[in-house]
């Protein structure tokens, strides 16, 4: 046979070789979940064929395993492995039974979250924010008290918040330790390590689907009629139809609140102005005055920048004071509005309660604040007392109608 023909027959066999893909060099990556087969058990270690170009190792912890006994392994036996490294410092293939277990646990949990499947959970912690569960496989989630069925941690039934319920609802939170909780999970994020899971989502499974039901036609803006469903030093929340969601305390009221349980109590029905949806419907605000006029917008209409009013004094600060000078209308005179003199302490000038005129210098009403000046009406008031004077008296000197200004404006004061 001629050189020519072997050469050509010798390429035909390597381009033969290379295709069969049985032959081929597989290629791995950290993570990679492949079935292998056991070559040898020695000295603690398992040697694994998983078709890469060298056969892998498991050793040490990465050999545990709840469901698998290592020890009862034999040569051809076929096990799961989990990459670890495809090729450590020595060159050697790194892999893990143990972490297949838990790659699977976290798998089968994508699955439950995808198809809102329960998960069955056992409760090892409790802290100020909820229950820390363990799942399985030494996967832990969280379940925060918001997500608790009501009646797990309140007496009522009913959530609560308060100087007294606070150190309560810990003491439930703690005497759950070791109880089963049936869950479903609403957030999951492998690479944070990151589950959050609800028991409210199992327990009121008939307001999951009136919430979907709700969430699917419900924008920002519309108005909804629900009840009250809690009440907190910050707000109150708000069932609607199923959706659930805060009125915040800065959109209970155009007033200042002070006390929300004087105003709301659980059961009270209600209707609000949708103002934010966010994470898919897991967080809903709420506003209650934005259905109502706003009595600042109608109580400033009367004014306009120059007005001269009568107003109290509600507070007096370090930098000025601010005087009211209508329901709902509060304003300040800053320190330099005080007087024409240099002033160190406002309380030298005015104080709480004294009835004062003002000039309205400026109106914000994205603030809802009007800035007012003292010192504005001083000099008006004093210009008017000179056109006075000279007036009556044009034949004064100037030391003299300084005299009897000065007169006058005691007089007025009087």
């Amino acid at each position: 046979m001629a050189k020519k023909d072997i050469n050509k027959d010798l390429y035909s066999q390597i381009d033969e070789y290379l295709d069969d893909k049985s032959k081929q060099i597989k290629q791995f990556s950290k993570g990679d979940i492949v079935e292998g087969t056991v070559m040898d058990i020695r000295d603690g270690l398992v040697i694994v064929d998983i078709g890469y170009k060298s056969e892998g190792i498991i050793a040490g912890r990465e050999l545990k395993s709840d469901t698998l006994d290592w020890t009862k392994l034999v040569s051809g036996d076929k096990v799961l492995v989990y990459v670890v490294k495809p090729e450590d410092d020595e060159g050697q293939l790194i892999l893990s039974i143990r972490r297949t277990q838990q790659a699977s646990a976290w798998l089968n949990l994508e699955k439950a979250k995808k198809k809102s499947e329960v998960v069955e959970t056992v409760v090892v912690e409790a802290n100020n924010g909820g229950l820390i569960v363990e799942i399985s496989q030494g996967i832990r989630g969280f379940i925060p008290t918001s997500q608790l069925d009501a009646t797990r941690v309140y007496s009522s039934g009913v959530r609560q918040v308060g100087k007294d319920i606070s150190s309560k609802v810990q003491q439930r939170l703690n005497s759950l330790v070791g109880e089963e909780i049936k869950t479903r999970i609403i957030e999951l994020d492998r690479e944070k390590n990151r589950i959050i899971l609800s028991e409210k989502r199992v327990t009121q499974e008939g307001d999951a689907a009136q919430r979907e039901q709700t969430l699917r036609k419900t924008q920002e803006g519309d108005e909804l009629e629900g009840t009250v469903s809690g009440i907190t030093p910050y707000g109150i929340f708000i069932n609607a139809q199923g959706l659930e969601g805060l009125v915040h305390l800065s959109e209970l009221s155009w007033d200042k609140v002070e006390d929300v349980g004087a105003l709301y109590k659980v059961g009270d029905p209600i209707k609000v102005m949708v103002i934010g949806i966010s994470d898919a419907g897991k967080r809903v605000a709420y506003s209650i005055k934005r259905l109502q006029m706003d009595p600042w917008a109608k109580a400033i209409s009367k004014f306009k920048v120059g007005d001269i009013v009568g107003g109290k004094v509600q507070k007096v600060v370090q930098y000025g004071a601010f005087v009211r000078i209508g329901k709902g209308l509060n304003g300040l005179i800053h320190i330099s509005e005080l007087s024409d003199k240099l002033v160190k302490n406002p309380g030298d000038i005015v104080s709480v309660g004294q009835e004062v005129k003002v000039k309205i210098l400026s109106i914000s009403s994205t603030e809802r604040h009007l800035g007012l000046s003292l010192k504005a009406v001083d000099q008006k008031k004093g210009d008017e007392v000179v056109k006075k004077v000279v007036k009556k008296k044009p034949e004064l000197t100037k030391e003299e109608l300084s005299e009897a200004v000065s007169e006058a404006i005691t007089e007025e004061i009087k």
